[in-house]
């Protein structure tokens, strides 16, 4: 067994413990494929699972944010593995919640050489539903938890996809993790407004830090920026989508949401839609909402915006026939 499989394998078992059925192996041999619990009783099932959690790691990881009981098991076992590399020593607050994954920051090792990092952890499966996320996985390959693609060469990998199985559905949940790191990987090495990026786990995603000790920079939507600023800023932003079309890629979900506001910069966050340009036939679309939304934000401090001129300006110069081979990315 590689150390893939056995990483994805210990994931599985850490999973399995919040199987409702896992406690009656005969009703789960009848189980018909196309059965479904009710909401309420699958929840209260695995929550009851998930507080058994002590709240500590083995080794001594004891964390200074004090995690509900509810998401104290996931959120320690996803960071277990920066914990056990000496990438972090504690964690300290949650940064942001999500339906999708939450952002916490953790006290860095002083091996890293910088005060605090960030950790994206994503939900378990079970709580876990992107929306619409087919749109954005169209023509983008199955990448393993090292980077690497999964092809047809990878017959166990293949197959556990076909038949929807954990060990595929873990395969998914991976390779949608994995695009935001390689993406992130990518832009930061071609200079673009984006955390850096430390190390990746089955479930979470290790990352610079924006902010300081006694608060995480807020998202642009979340402050008042002046009109005198609103022009340099959009520049930033525009550059950095410019950046993105370079590397053959979209954001995907871009707009004020996704973007960290801190002493007058801007970085942009939050990759797990990222959309190829030359494999997704939705890109141009997906491209121009985005530029889209970025106008109608800017536009709201009288900055000349006009979308469908830069949108198809970039398009033009970026679209699929100039584009990067994927192959430039790795």
């Amino acid at each position: 067994m590689n150390s893939q499989d056995h990483s994805l394998d210990h994931y599985d078992q850490y999973e399995d413990n919040f199987d409702p059925m896992r406690f009656d192996r005969q009703a789960r041999r009848k189980r018909k494929p196309k059965a479904r619990h009710t909401p309420k009783k699958q929840e209260e099932t695995i929550l009851e699972e998930i507080a058994d959690t002590t709240g500590t790691l083995e080794g001594g990881f004891e964390t200074t944010y004090q995690p509900s009981k509810y998401e104290a098991g996931w959120l320690l076992e996803s960071l277990r593995p920066f914990y056990e590399l000496a990438l972090i020593t504690d964690v300290v607050a949650q940064v942001k919640g999500g339906k999708e994954a939450s952002v916490y920051r953790c006290k860095a090792h002083e091996s890293v050489g910088i005060p605090f990092v960030a950790a994206k952890v994503y939900r378990p499966r079970m709580f876990r539903q992107l929306r619409n996320d087919a749109m954005y996985r169209e023509g983008r390959n199955l990448i393993d938890e090292d980077g690497h693609e999964v092809t047809d060469r990878n017959k166990r990998e293949m197959r556990a996809m076909q038949l929807k199985s954990s060990f595929g559905q873990q395969l998914s949940h991976t390779s949608w993790l994995m695009h935001e790191y390689t993406t992130l990987q990518a832009l930061y090495a071609a200079g673009a407004r984006v955390p850096q990026p430390y190390a990746s786990a089955p479930n979470a995603l290790l990352m610079a830090y924006i902010g300081d000790e006694n608060m995480p920079a807020p998202t642009l939507n979340q402050v008042n920026i002046t009109a005198e600023e609103a022009p340099n800023l959009l520049e930033n932003v525009l550059h950095n989508v410019e950046l993105l079309l370079k590397h053959g890629l979209i954001h995907g979900d871009l707009s004020a949401y996704n973007m960290l506001y801190w002493e007058g910069e801007l970085t942009l966050i939050d990759f797990p839609q990222v959309t190829s340009i030359e494999a997704n036939p939705n890109a141009e679309s997906i491209f121009v909402r985005d530029v889209v939304r970025v106008c109608d934000y800017f536009q709201k401090f009288d900055v000349d915006c006009d979308a469908e001129a830069i949108s198809a300006d970039l398009w033009a110069r970026y679209g699929v026939e100039g584009s990067i081979p994927d192959e430039a990315l790795t």
